[in-house]
C-alpha cells in the first residue's frame, strides 16, 4: 500500500504544479491529496511540500485551521464566475442545465467564502 501511496502522491504532486499554469486545472486541491498521501508513504515528501517556499502555505493554512488566504478565495470566485460565463455563452444550455451547474458552482462559492481566513 505504501507504494500505492508514493505513486499517488506524486501524480497528485505534478497535477498540482500543472494546475499552478493552466487556469482551469486547481493546484491546491491536488496538493491537499498529495500531503495525504505522503503522511502514508513518505513523511519525508510531506514534510517537502509543507515546508515549500511557494506551495507550503497554503497547505499549512489548511492543515491548521482549515483556513483559505484572502487573495486565493477572491481568484477561486472570479475563476468560478468567469467560468460560469464561458459555459453559458459557449454552450447556451437548457435552463435545466444551467440551473444545476449554477448550484453546483453556487456551493462551491459558498463553501470557500465560509472557510476563516489564516491568522
Amino acid at each position: 500500500m505504501r507504494s500505492i501511496y508514493m505513486l499517488a502522491g506524486l501524480l497528485m504532486t505534478a497535477l498540482g504544479i500543472v494546475g499552478a499554469f493552466l487556469p482551469l486545472l486547481p493546484t491546491t486541491p491536488f496538493l491537499l491529496v498529495a500531503v495525504w498521501c505522503f503522511s502514508r508513504s513518505s513523511p519525508r515528501l510531506e514534510q517537502w511540500l509543507l515546508n515549500h517556499r511557494t506551495l507550503g502555505p497554503p497547505l499549512r493554512n489548511w492543515q491548521r485551521e482549515g483556513a483559505i488566504a484572502a487573495r486565493a478565495k477572491v481568484v477561486a470566485v472570479s475563476l468560478i464566475a468567469v467560468s460560469y460565463g464561458f459555459f453559458w455563452y459557449r454552450t447556451q444550455p437548457s435552463p435545466l442545465l444551467a440551473v444545476v451547474v449554477g448550484l453546483i458552482l453556487s456551493g462551491s462559492v459558498l463553501f470557500i467564502l465560509t472557510r476563516p481566513l489564516p491568522k
